[in-house]
């Protein structure tokens, strides 16, 4: 994965695991100014374009540090570590974001839709995982490539769509921004999901420029 001044915010923000904690650093919004190239957001930051390429360049190599070398090992990793982990934190999630907005809906900061984004990804990622496990992996894991083309190029489309969504999350919750005086459950919320975006961009890293690769003929 090459990074270059050229790309939006939101797109590397969104596919790079790591970018979206150095844009927040930097005070980047990649919610309300996704659309910016990085050359232009770099500047209204006071930043020089080729010291914040450089710094999500630095963000590539890491990214793909966990995973296994070996095919089989690797989506045994993405099942347990990211697969299993969503689901369980997306149900824990979903309750936590209804509460905040049910206790705080009158609030100026409150996340108002967080629920239903929430629910969309869930119904989103039930599905993708799903297929992955049932048909994906096993025809993977049989190093079956004539079969895999169609099937990854639909898993790299809904990631596509993933990746909207959690540009969304960003802009719901101000950057997992809390107000002053946010009750712990609000602040539980913001923390579980902002771990979520984190770990859905690392699993989908994982998936489109290192599993998915092997079996493209590109180079991860």
């Amino acid at each position: 994965m090459e990074v270059d001044a050229n790309q939006t915010v939101a797109t590397i923000a969104t596919t790079l695991p790591g970018a979206a904690a150095l844009f927040r650093r930097h005070g980047i919004s990649f919610c309300c100014g996704g659309s910016d190239s990085i050359a232009s957001a770099a500047e209204a930051a006071g930043l020089s374009s080729e010291v914040l390429v450089g710094e999500l360049q630095g963000l590539v190599a890491a990214a793909s540090a966990e995973a296994p070398d070996g095919t089989i090992d690797l989506i045994h990793h993405l099942r347990t570590r990211y697969h299993d982990t969503h689901r369980a934190e997306l149900i824990s999630l979903i309750p936590l974001a209804a509460k905040i907005e049910r206790v705080h809906g009158d609030h100026p900061d409150a996340p108002i839709g967080l629920v239903n984004l929430l629910e969309r990804i869930q119904s989103d990622l039930h599905s993708h995982m799903h297929r992955e496990e049932l048909m994906l992996f096993p025809l993977m894991e049989r190093g079956d490539h004539q079969a895999l083309s169609r099937s990854i190029e639909q898993m790299r489309y809904e990631h596509d769509v993933e990746a909207q969504h959690l540009a969304e999350l960003e802009h719901v919750t101000g950057g997992f921004h809390l107000p002053e005086g946010a009750c712990n459950s609000w602040r539980a919320l913001y923390t579980g999901a902002k771990k979520f975006a984190d770990d859905l961009v690392q699993h989908m890293h994982l998936e489109n420029e290192v599993l998915f690769s092997r079996f493209t003929g590109e180079t991860a």
